[in-house]
């Protein structure tokens, strides 16, 4: 269907970029789960020729996701890591990055690991201080690389404010919207040139998939990454973008209720003797509250808090004896987890690193489900016991 302008997020999030299937009228896109595709002479086909270059299911997918982030161009990759990976290839040996200092571990690694050693350079800031960012700003930098809300501190930064500042240097803004989502927030508007989710985060929403996703407005850029996904191949296949499809339907009602229940297990948080610290920017003194009340819908399912007994010993204590609340990597899904990010999601990160951003060893993040959130109170409460 086409999106008109008047369309809300709700039902773009059903509707958009989305038609019946010509051959059959069928309202969910079939899955193609083919490798090729007849030609009528070489060259001579019907839009699709190799599977790794453009499948149907795929192409449903991508359409879905411009559509939702308010973009014109998506594309799916087989992972949010490989969706990283495609936009990275757009820079060479000897360019600049300014990155969230707070960053999720994957990311931090795959800069630091793989890409530094081919010549690029990263600096991580926190990207709440407009001067520190300014200050690194080189005729080498050709990124600013954003994460709002951060994971796992839960901090936000002004995207606005962000565009701006990219425009004025003629940077690429890349904001990873995982946490945020197209429901909660739409970067692309606020000045962002590229969109980037793990999909296998909340837009798949039932922890069954493993997807990356690009959205971007300007065909010149698109082409290019276009080109970086076909060359590379790190695409995804039709049955996990069917997956995503199917996920994003219900995004909206979902993100609603994780906002919900984050907002209650958060001020339940705060007020256990056991806990030190809770980071949710739903809070009125977290540092960026005012600005998430200004770009998000809601504060988002994402609760980071730690304990006064600040050891990896307490941490695993508490992790290992919830019972509703699952111990496990990823987040986004409809069951709540928990993780433990100095040893799982940001154990590639040195420790002093770790710690200087806030990822102390008693840090523990939790990913709030749909559960009742009494339940998931009552599990917090006999797991802070021990």
């Amino acid at each position: 269907m086409a999106n008109p302008k008047h369309l809300k997020t709700e039902t773009l999030l059903i509707h958009g970029g989305q038609s019946p299937d010509p051959s059959t009228g069928a309202v969910m896109p079939p899955i193609y789960q083919t490798s090729t595709f007849a030609q009528e002479a070489p060259g001579a086909h019907k839009g699709y020729a190799y599977a790794r270059a453009k499948n149907p299911t795929r192409t449903a997918l991508e359409n879905a996701l411009a559509s939702i982030e308010g973009g014109t161009y998506g594309l799916a990759f087989g992972s949010g890591m490989a969706a990283v990976d495609a936009v990275l290839k757009l820079l060479h040996p000897g360019d600049e990055v300014i990155a969230t200092n707070d960053l999720y571990g994957g990311t931090y690694r795959l800069f630091t690991k793989i890409f530094a050693d081919f010549g690029i350079v990263f600096h991580f800031v926190d990207m709440q201080d407009m001067a520190a960012i300014s200050s690194c700003i080189t005729p080498k930098t050709k990124m600013l690389w954003v994460e709002t809300p951060t994971n796992p501190m839960l901090n936000i930064f002004d995207i606005a404010a962000l565009g701006k500042l990219a425009k004025v240097h003629q940077l690429l803004l890349v904001v990873d919207n995982t946490f945020g989502t197209p429901y909660l927030q739409n970067p692309l508007a606020l000045g962002a040139h590229i969109v980037l989710h793990s999909a296998t985060k909340y837009l798949g929403g039932h922890s069954d998939l493993v997807l990356g996703g690009l959205v971007v407005n300007d065909a010149a850029l698109a082409e290019r990454l276009y080109f970086i996904q076909n060359a590379s191949g790190a695409i995804s296949g039709p049955m996990d973008s069917f997956l995503a499809l199917r996920g994003i339907k219900t995004l909206h009602v979902r993100m609603d209720r994780h906002g919900e229940n984050a907002e209650k297990i958060a001020h339940f948080l705060e007020k256990h003797p056991s806990v030190d610290r809770v980071y949710w920017p739903g809070f009125s003194h977290h540092p960026g509250h005012d600005i998430a009340k200004k770009q998000m819908r809601n504060f988002g399912g994402m609760v980071s808090f730690s304990l006064k007994n600040d050891t990896k010993a307490a941490a695993f204590r508490v992790i290992s004896h919830l019972k509703v609340i699952t111990l496990a990597e990823s987040l986004g899904g409809v069951e709540s987890l928990a993780g433990h990010p100095a040893t799982m999601t940001h154990g590639s990160i040195p420790e002093a690193t770790r710690k200087e951003v806030g990822i102390v060893d008693s840090l523990i993040r939790l990913s709030i489900g749909l559960e009742n959130a009494a339940d998931l109170i009552d599990d917090l409460e006999q797991a802070l016991e021990r």
